[in-house]
């Protein structure tokens, strides 16, 4: 599914954060349900110095 998100890390944070605030209470059940690597994940937007907050649901 990594594959099928955007390529450009911004867009993917948007995407990622507002599927988070949409569709998923976790991190963890958003990387589940699209079959997703959460650790490949977080590691492409720390590329852009945004990291998962839990008690937010959302990259800061």
């Amino acid at each position: 599914m990594l594959n099928e998100l955007p390529k450009d890390p911004m867009i993917l944070l948007s995407v990622i954060n507002t599927k988070l605030r949409d569709q998923y209470s976790s991190l963890q059940e958003l990387c589940e349900d699209l079959n997703l690597e959460q650790i490949k994940l977080e590691k492409q937007l720390e590329t852009i110095d945004y990291i998962y907050d839990k008690n937010r649901n959302q990259f800061l």
